[in-house]
């Protein structure tokens, strides 16, 4: 089969008017006067190029030169396009293209879920104990800053966090002994908020929480002392960068998609998961004997945690369901009371007159 075509050679812009030839080994463009050969290509290295509707534009794939042929008998069309695998004008390539894009980014969005959702929690375990003191703090100074905006509740007559002067004293007296006894490279800042709730929460780089609930339902300064020492035990084991770099790390990933680049969402997510803390079995364990041996090296009552447990049934993290089940909060308090035997005499961690004023810490004026 032949028909007509114009040549273009890819050294010059001169259109050559060409005799197009199907023949066994491939397209054949002719002189269209002269009948001279002016280039062989096989079926298999033709490469359809973009044209205008009714015309077939062909090139050469890996040719040095651009040279291109032009067809417009729909005849010599079909023809070449029924004897070239690369030539497809029904667009079924095209549309295949367009599937094997959308299959790779249906995979690649599967994979980033699936890294989001397990390998980044895998990955938290490792990079937690490798993170900088130092990128601690600032990463503990920006958590700090959103707690407080999510746990303030806006009354401007009293602060965010108790004052009273004695009662600050009677707290740096009981965390005074308590750091002597943790010896952490990272020092702790630890302040009582206006929060009715029996609960106290540790921040990475060391800031701590206390909230006044807290300090209404302990009757002693060692049941106090003893949670404390627990969420110390939480600063040591580094779980609130953890718990972070486990529920922001989806956050990065998609807020990079989303181009927030920043990581502010990821440091709000942050926050609420530390405020939140849903810890394991395993890491609330960890955390209570480490709060026991602590409350024993600085000459408190090791017993003191599962006094305060008993009593307020597992609030000291609400809503986790470890600890909000009765039966799991009597066994947290039975392995608590056997790493505390056998008893030993313990002292007081604050005097009496010292006990009292950090009972009024938020209420003295």
């Amino acid at each position: 089969m032949a028909g007509k075509g114009i040549f273009f050679d890819g050294v010059t812009s001169v259109r050559h008017p060409v005799l197009v030839e199907l023949s066994a080994e491939g397209v054949v463009m002719r002189d269209a006067e002269e009948r001279v050969m002016l280039a062989r290509w096989p079926y298999n290295e033709l490469d359809h190029l973009a044209a205008p509707d009714g015309m077939l534009r062909l090139g050469r794939a890996g040719a040095a030169r651009t040279a291109r042929l032009e067809v417009r008998d729909a005849t010599l069309i079909a023809a070449i396009d029924k004897f070239s695998v690369p030539v497809d004008r029904s667009g079924a390539a095209e549309r295949r293209g367009r599937l094997r894009v959308v299959a790779w980014s249906m995979l690649a969005t599967v994979v980033l879920v699936a890294a989001a959702i397990f390998g980044v929690p895998a990955l938290a375990d490792k990079i937690a104990p490798l993170v900088p003191l130092r990128a601690e703090r600032w990463l503990g100074e920006a958590v700090d800053t959103q707690a407080r905006k999510m746990l303030d509740k806006g009354d401007r007559s009293r602060p965010f966090a108790c004052g009273d002067q004695e009662g600050l004293a009677a707290l740096a007296t009981l965390m005074g002994k308590l750091e002597a006894a943790a010896a952490l490279p990272i020092a702790l800042d630890t302040k009582v908020v206006r929060r009715s709730e029996s609960n106290a929460v540790a921040l990475p780089g060391g800031h701590i929480y206390v909230f006044e609930g807290l300090i209404d339902k302990s009757e002693t300064p060692d049941e106090l002392g003893g949670v404390i020492a627990h969420e110390i035990g939480h600063v040591a084991n580094r779980d609130g960068t953890r718990s972070i770099l486990q529920s922001a790390g989806l956050s990065f990933l998609f807020g990079m998609l989303l181009g927030d680049f920043v990581g502010g969402g990821a440091v709000v997510i942050g926050a609420r998961a530390v405020l939140q803390s849903s810890y394991s079995r395993d890491v609330e364990g960890a955390a209570d004997r480490y709060g026991v041996d602590l409350m024993r090296r600085a000459g408190g009552d090791p017993r003191a945690l599962g006094v305060i447990l008993d009593r307020i049934a597992g609030a000291i993290h609400p809503g986790v369901q470890i600890l909000s089940d009765h039966p799991d909060t009597k066994a947290r308090i039975a392995v608590i009371n056997s790493l505390a035997s056998p008893v030993e005499p313990a002292h007081p961690l604050l005097e009496g007159d010292e006990w009292r004023a950090l009972k009024r810490i938020c209420t003295a004026r």
